[in-house]
């Protein structure tokens, strides 16, 4: 069976395990990086994303393969995304995929409990412009069925923008923090 491709950051290089990135938008001046961010007065443990006008620069994220022997991140690999920062929640920052809101129908990525993996999918022929797939992990193994996967992408609420699943995908691409 051929190894899928490696995913790139946006100097071309392939994402490896334990080396912190910023996840920007693939299309420049939507948004800003991946960050903490709270929802209804909540403390911030939702992943969303920085505004394009606010100047700030998101939190890095680590990816750790499932297989720790893999150092290079390859194509819908089941990776954990942990934020390298520190919350305000005295929480982990590791992500993990919430209930369905039943307001939005969508699934919010959180932090804070234990981690679910994702998948980082190409969605160009040229690389570097990738999505976010989730899976959630099976608690109850005689219920558990089919597991839900879906893709991420961003819902705005009151102006903060969420990272969801279930809605329409939103592309990224990695830049090497320093």
């Amino acid at each position: 069976m051929a190894q899928s491709p490696p995913v790139l950051d946006a100097g071309g290089e392939p994402l490896r395990s334990g080396v912190e990135y910023l996840a920007d938008p693939a299309v420049a001046d939507v948004a800003g990086s991946l960050t903490l961010v709270a929802r209804n007065g909540s403390c911030p443990f939702y992943v969303g994303q920085e505004s394009a006008r606010s100047g700030r620069v998101g939190i890095p994220v680590i990816f750790t393969p499932r297989n720790p022997q893999e150092t290079i991140i390859t194509e819908s690999t089941e990776v954990t995304v942990t934020f390298s920062g520190v919350s305000t929640c005295v929480r982990n920052t590791a992500w993990t995929i919430g209930g369905e809101d039943p307001q939005t129908r969508r699934r919010f990525v959180v932090t804070g409990a234990e981690p679910s993996y994702f998948q980082i999918n190409s969605r160009n022929q040229l690389g570097g412009s990738y999505t976010f797939q989730g899976c959630p992990q099976c608690v109850d193994e005689p219920d558990c069925g089919r597991a839900t996967c879906g893709t991420a992408g961003i819902l705005i609420q009151n102006g903060t923008r969420f990272l969801v699943l279930d809605g329409p995908e939103f592309t990224f691409m990695f830049v090497r923090a320093n």
